[in-house]
């Protein structure tokens, strides 16, 4: 149900979130979801913290490197940008909403655990970058390759 959630969100907004859209999109009775996630706000904020762990799963088998971090970024906003503007959607729909907003810093505190090694400071710096080149590069007519996206990354990342 939280794959079909992220599906309706991708096609429709957030706005377009309902026990009978997400139930219609995941083949299920409605009653299925009302019986599983009562609210809309249970149904979103499970699906902010089961996006945000597999994006988390995702970025942590990639090697930290610039060109690694560079094609997932690339990946993210050109074949994936459907799911990543999707999350990206909850995401910010969560600073409205102060009960998802634990859910939607879920995605940072699973980042610390890759990149655990990192300065306090350059880790805040670093996720705030690839939120914002994840943000540009939706909103960008052509979304940007991974050879554009590396020297910036390149510029984030503190030497290892």
């Amino acid at each position: 149900m939280l794959a079909a959630t992220l599906r309706v969100i991708e096609r429709e907004g957030v706005s377009g979130v309902s026990h009978r859209s997400v139930a219609r999109e995941a083949d299920v009775p409605v009653s299925s979801t009302a019986y599983y996630y009562s609210t809309l706000d249970d149904l979103l904020i499970a699906t902010l913290k089961w996006s945000a762990s597999e994006m988390a799963v995702a970025f942590g088998s990639v090697s930290p490197t610039p060109s690694s971090v560079a094609r997932f970024l690339a990946d993210a906003v050109g074949p994936h940008r459907g799911r990543t503007l999707a999350e990206y959607e909850l995401y910010l729909f969560a600073a409205r909403r102060p009960e998802l907003r634990p859910a939607a810093r879920r995605w940072i505190t699973l980042l610390s655990s890759v990149f655990g090694t990192m300065q306090p400071a350059a880790f805040l710096g670093f996720v705030a970058a690839l939120d914002g080149l994840l943000i540009q590069g939706l909103i960008a007519d052509f979304p940007p390759t991974a050879e554009q996206l590396e020297p910036v990354v390149s510029l984030l990342m503190p030497p290892r």
